[in-house]
């Protein structure tokens, strides 16, 4: 059943700061995969009764959202170990901070503003022809938000992606300046301009990549017609270089070939006796592509975009980076805690209460064994929880978080008493209310003033 499935995957040897194998990833999927089959289909399992379903994925394989859960390889006899992370994979969320409703703010928590966590990037784009050069829209003021790239342009060649937020034009912080002014620096600058632009924590973890379009000559291996061909090719973010007939076909016919360039061996060959000549080794299959630029300059701009499909960069969510390195430090170390104190968490399955310091932030609530213990042993996102005081058992007064699913766990925690309990409940729920559900923030910036400016 469920609960001994459970059981078994508790007693799963965990690996300590190392990157969990291909197999391994893909059988703790798997046994993910059935676990919630099964939930499905017997709607046995209560929330309450259940416990935390943590895979062995290692914090170094947590490369995207379809990772379920953070297993820090911390843990105890007496609690599930690592982080329950379910609701925040299983839904987008978007971090809005402390500028919610500072008015209603705890005593508690810090009414300073802090800014969002971001990712920054550096994008070049040349200005091209037309009454849109850089192929791109931005709307909206503080922040200023990149809203559309258009196909084929040089902005998608450089990699801006629509949600990308404008930090910098040309040299200047535009963080807090009005829309206009922001696009009239663009607008009065070099042709080479120049933006740093970021990803918030609520988008998608992997670094883009930028894309490159061009003609090149393609050398043909066939045993009858031998020679060069001049051919479209596209290499996409994605990391898999098209190539078409003509440039009109991109887009209206299939692709003539499709490789995947991760793990490939790229570089210049001087074998043929040709100049500007690189040749591809895909890390699937045997054959060898050549390929010959029209210029030197033509070919290092091949080059260096086919080399960032050959060594792509996954990282972490930025959410999940932030936890992580939280969890390496003393409770009193994390700024800017939000609530702070000893909390008993309720073990369902030996109906004992287990004691730990706990330090809340963020729409985190962090567990430590002591005051004076580190690491974390673990903790809980809280997004779309619902926070509520209940009675249970013989406690009169129990903080319970509720799920927004039965699918996912119900906790209970109490405090030494019913203010300090009073007080965790305020500050859990000011916490949560910083996050909100992607589909209700893009209403949100719908219904804000219309700013939009086509570059």
């Amino acid at each position: 059943d469920l609960k001994s499935e459970m059981n078994k995957t508790r007693k799963l040897p965990l690996m300590k700061d190392t990157r969990a194998s291909d197999s391994s990833q893909e059988e703790a999927i798997d046994q993910w995969a059935r676990r919630r089959k099964q939930f499905k289909d017997s709607k046995k399992c209560s929330s309450t009764g259940g416990s935390s379903i943590n895979s062995t994925i290692t914090e170094g394989s947590i490369n995207s959202e379809d990772a379920r859960s953070v297993d820090l390889g911390l843990h105890s006899e007496n609690e599930d170990r690592g982080f329950y992370t379910e609701n925040f994979h299983s839904a987008s969320w978007v971090f809005r901070g402390d500028d919610v409703s500072p008015d209603n703010s705890p005593r508690c928590l810090s009414k300073r503003p802090r800014p969002v966590a971001i990712r920054e990037r550096t994008v070049k784009i040349a200005k091209g022809t037309g009454n849109y050069p850089w192929g791109f829209r931005i709307q909206f003021s503080k922040p200023i938000l990149v809203t559309e790239v258009d196909t084929n342009s040089a902005a998608e060649e450089a990699g801006l992606q629509v949600g990308d937020i404008l930090i910098a034009v040309n040299g200047t912080d535009v963080t807090s300046v009005p829309h206009s002014e922001a696009a009239n620096l663009a607008r009065k600058g070099p042709d080479i301009l120049t933006m740093v632009v970021g990803s918030d924590i609520s988008r998608y973890p992997n670094t883009p990549r930028p894309t490159c379009r061009g003609y090149l000559h393609k050398r043909t291996q066939s045993a009858i017609l031998k020679g060069w061909r001049k051919r479209w090719f596209v290499l996409k973010h994605n990391g898999y270089l098209h190539y078409y007939k003509h440039k009109k076909d991109e887009g209206k016919c299939r692709p003539l070939e499709v490789t995947k360039l991760e793990g490939a061996e790229i570089g210049v060959d001087t074998s043929l006796g040709k100049p500007f000549v690189f040749k591809c080794i895909p890390q699937c299959g045997n054959r060898i592509f050549y390929f010959c630029a029209t210029s030197n300059q033509e070919m290092k701009r091949w080059l260096e975009a086919m080399d960032k499909a050959v060594h792509p960069v996954h990282q972490n969510h930025v959410w999940v980076d932030v936890t992580l390195h939280n969890t390496t430090l003393p409770p009193l170390a994390i700024k800017n805690p939000e609530c702070l104190g000893l909390l008993h968490q309720l073990d369902r399955s030996k109906d004992v209460w287990i004691q730990h310091y706990c330090i809340l932030k963020d729409g985190c609530l962090y567990f430590y064994a002591t005051l004076r213990s580190t690491p974390a042993q673990g903790g809980l996102y809280l997004q779309g929880y619902i926070v509520s005081e209940q009675s249970l058992g013989s406690k009169r007064s129990v903080i319970e978080l509720k799920p927004p699913s039965e699918e996912f766990k119900t906790f209970y925690l109490c405090a030494e008493n019913v203010n300090e309990n009073k007080r965790w409940i305020t500050a859990l729920k000011a916490s949560i209310n910083k996050w909100l559900p992607l589909h209700q923030a893009i209403q949100d910036f719908m219904n804000r003033p219309l700013e939009e400016t086509r570059m």
